[in-house]
């Protein structure tokens, strides 16, 4: 009897892992398609970029987008998972030998939530990193085009010695550099106690990162009790390269997982809010519950006998509440970042209710 349910434990899994496999190439060619589009209109035309650099932004851009909608690869594979076992009459002789919807409904909740570590602890870094490469080599083909550039820029650099927060009112990006203008840095030194003390305030016409180096011109420096010193020019030793400073301009998306406690440290250390970093960290913790709520949410859809009919009815309800709750999901991250409810609420709310809303529609069904 233990290895009928060995068996059949991999057999069940072997079929959810081919459905979302299935699902996982459908969503990524899709996305595929539409990036390229998009980025045809958006950067092709409006630069005459090759076909091979539209091409290559599509490939750094997409990775983020379908980690984005992974939840409905395991929403929709374990839909047409189960569907088949439904229709080839599988469920039907299981249900006969006295097994229980919860055995058959554990192998696609485990691939699912092993998938969402797999996803977080790998998949992420490397799609963070393809992002920020992707915004690196966005900003390079569009130069003076990228109409939807920020108008502000915030970097922080610093060590165990002090901080230096930099505001600039523009970007721009050159071969191996950075310019920006207008800019302020705010410059702090760590006490013996290691408090950051405000020391200095620096006001520069043109700030331009290169070689480790920030080179500004017509610069104004004012200590606090002091009057102002103006310059024709002065020099700031820099631990960011040119690619790097341009990773932080990016959204928190293109922060890696394992990145994010490091970045809230130093946004709040800067005196800034970290709420978006925060609630990126907590949505990327929660991830292998969603995915794990939505196999489950697609199984208790797909139970349905054939023979009791309905089974299609029960199937686009299924989906459509995967819809509701990725909607959920997103409006609950959008009401966090907006300081309306706690970052941890946000993330956390969805995939939790999505998880026990499928597992008491379960334990009302389920009569074995």
């Amino acid at each position: 009897m233990t290895r009928f349910f060995s068996i059949l434990d991999l057999y069940l899994l072997r079929s959810a892992t081919r459905a979302v496999a299935g699902a996982f190439a459908v969503i990524s060619a899709v996305i595929l398609l539409i990036q390229f589009e998009e980025l045809s209109r958006s950067v092709g035309v409006r630069t005459d970029a090759a076909v091979s650099d539209v091409l290559w932004l599509t490939l750094l851009r997409s990775p983020s987008l379908i980690l984005l909608l992974s939840p409905f690869m395991f929403l929709f594979g374990g839909i047409a998972a189960y569907v088949s076992l439904n229709r080839s009459s599988e469920l039907t002789a299981m249900r006969a030998a006295g097994v229980s919807a919860w055995r058959f409904i554990a192998p696609s909740a485990v691939l699912a939530f092993t998938a969402g570590v797999f996803v977080v602890a790998v998949l992420n870094p490397l799609a963070a990193s393809l992002s920020a490469r992707f915004e690196v080599e966005r900003a390079r083909l569009m130069q003076n085009y990228l109409a939807d550039a920020p108008k502000e820029v915030w970097l922080r650099q610093g060590d165990d010695r002090g901080l230096i927060v930099i505001h600039a009112k523009s970007r721009d990006l050159q071969e191996n550099a950075i310019r920006l203008r207008a800019v302020s840095m705010f410059v702090y030194q760590k006490d013996p106690e290691g408090r950051l003390q405000f020391r200095r305030r620096i006001e520069a016409a043109e700030a331009v990162l290169r070689a480790g180096l920030w080179n500004l011109r017509d610069v104004r420096e004012a200590a606090p009790g002091q009057s102002a010193v103006r310059s024709d020019s002065l020099s700031i030793r820099s631990a960011l390269t040119a690619d790097g400073a341009v990773e932080r301009f990016a959204s928190p998306e293109a922060v890696t997982f394992w990145g994010l406690p490091a970045a809230i440290r130093q946004t709040e250390m800067a005196g800034f809010s970290a709420r978006a970093f925060q609630l990126r960290l907590h949505q990327l913790m929660a991830t292998p519950v969603l995915f794990a709520a939505m196999a489950i949410l697609a199984a208790t859809s797909s139970l349905r006998l054939t023979r009791q009919g309905g089974l299609a009815l029960a199937v686009g309800v299924g989906t459509a509440i995967g819809f509701l709750v990725f909607f959920f999901n997103q409006m609950t991250g959008a009401l966090a970042s907006a300081d309306i409810i706690p970052p941890l609420l946000g993330a956390w709310a969805p995939p939790l209710v999505a998880l026990l809303s499928g597992l008491a529609v379960l334990c009302y069904t389920e009569d074995g």
